[in-house]
């Protein structure tokens, strides 16, 4: 009985965090169409830059500090423990990892302003505005996921997602055309987030229990660690459109038809970032009780899952993968179905590494983690590169890479559950 309740709260978590992501990503896809329409190339081409600079900044690097703060909160509930040091702890990392990148940022200002932002010293500072909101909300998100309170995880997933699309629907029925406007209206989202969701943690930080420090540093390091993952696994998701088109200079055609086959078969990468915070509670409640059977259920069970939307989706693109890149896309020229079919098993690969990155983290092993995806990212550039046909190389790649990087983290999770023989101490 007591498994069938996790089970309906499990489900039921993930629906409302699927309805938060949805808002977010519908809301992304519209503002790319609205401004799209309303501006001009050029104009259009730098606020589209501002898009994804944003989405390497924040999924890219600020969602190790919600899994960091995930995995605390987790281990401290599970120990009946308060959240009071989390919290603290959490924001000052993310407040500290917010000064690097925005210092980056402003490092890089000549090139980022000059060929990305055309020439709009605006844009950067709307980018810099929008680290600002991402190591808030993400904060928020962490906390909010390892304290299992998934109804205002989700909150900041919606509330972000408006926070991007009303300003631009705005400007769009004011007849507005201008950059600037538009990508301070996308940026903004995030802090408007956290704005409107900080209210949830009001009395829930469990003033009354008894709160050990948490050791800021190793907090520290492992976001450092876990940021490291996650620009790796950017770098491995989305590289080999952009050497297959530096190497197709002169068959753009094929080019392109790769690309709109490539983004087709990566779907599912881009609604599953939620996953690992759904993952990360009960994961690290086993991890801290010592319990080795239900992580290795839970990490099978998810695994599983996986496997079978995966492997439907790896026959569906088999079957109609170059169809649909025509259809959806308008891709030039049909590419065979072993290709799509790859490329999504390639996506399960890094669907898989992902499941296990969240038990490595709830096994307080971020260390793995980040070397499997070195490894794996070591070997996968030089493959890019391999004197093949470019879209065989790229396609090899994508496969190669992650079922590299899934081995290492198993090796890594065998191990740290074997360890599990004692309930887990909490940092610091």
């Amino acid at each position: 009985m007591d498994r069938l309740a996790r089970m309906r709260t499990r489900l039921s978590g993930a629906a409302v965090v699927g309805v938060g992501m949805l808002l977010l990503g519908a809301a992304a896809y519209v503002f790319l169409a609205l401004a799209g329409h309303a501006l001009d190339p050029q104009g259009f081409t730098a606020v589209s830059s501002v898009y994804f600079v944003v989405a390497i900044v924040g999924p890219g690097l600020f969602v190790a500090v919600e899994q960091a703060a995930n995995r605390e909160v987790s281990a401290r509930q599970a120990a009946g423990h308060g959240i009071g040091p989390v919290v603290r702890s959490a924001s000052q990392v993310a407040a500290g990892l917010a000064v690097v990148v925005a210092a980056a940022l402003l490092l890089l200002s000549p090139v980022l302003v000059d060929r990305v932002f055309a020439g709009s010293w605006a844009l950067l500072v709307a980018v810099v505005v929008s680290v600002v909101g991402a190591a808030a909300v993400y904060t928020l998100r962490g906390l909010y996921a390892g304290a299992r309170r998934f109804g205002w995880y989700s909150a900041t997933l919606g509330a972000e997602g408006l926070g991007r699309l009303l300003p631009c629907a705005a400007l769009v029925l004011a007849g507005a055309a201008e950059p600037v406007l538009f990508g301070f209206a996308f940026v903004v989202g995030a802090g408007f987030a956290a704005l409107v969701t900080v209210a949830g943690m009001r009395g829930h930080t469990g003033a009354d229990l008894p709160s050990p420090p948490v050791d800021r540093r190793g907090l520290g390091r492992e976001v450092g660690l876990l940021a490291t993952a996650s620009g790796l696994t950017l770098l491995v998701a989305n590289l080999a459109p952009v050497v297959v088109a530096s190497r197709l200079v002169t068959d753009a055609a094929t080019a392109a038809a790769f690309a709109s086959l490539f983004v087709l078969a990566r779907t599912p990468l881009f609604l599953f970032g939620p996953v690992q915070a759904l993952l990360i509670p009960g994961l690290s409640a086993a991890a801290a009780a010592g319990d080795r059977g239900s992580l290795r259920r839970q990490t099978g069970i998810a695994l599983g899952l996986v496997g079978v939307v995966g492997g439907l989706g790896i026959l569906a693109a088999w079957i109609g993968g170059s169809w649909a890149a025509q259809t959806f896309f308008d891709a030039p020229v049909p590419i065979a179905g072993g290709y799509a079919a790859a490329l999504c098993a390639g996506t399960l690969g890094m669907m898989a590494a992902q499941i296990l990155q969240a038990v490595l983290v709830a096994l307080r092993a971020s260390r793995t983690a980040t070397l499997a995806w070195a490894v794996g990212t070591a070997l996968y550039v030089p493959i890019l590169f391999l004197p093949l046909p470019p879209v065989l190389a790229a396609t090899i790649a994508q496969v190669v890479a992650p079922a590299v990087v899934v081995a290492l983290m198993l090796v890594g999770v065998r191990s740290g559950a074997r360890k599990l023989t004692a309930p887990a101490l909490l940092a610091g």
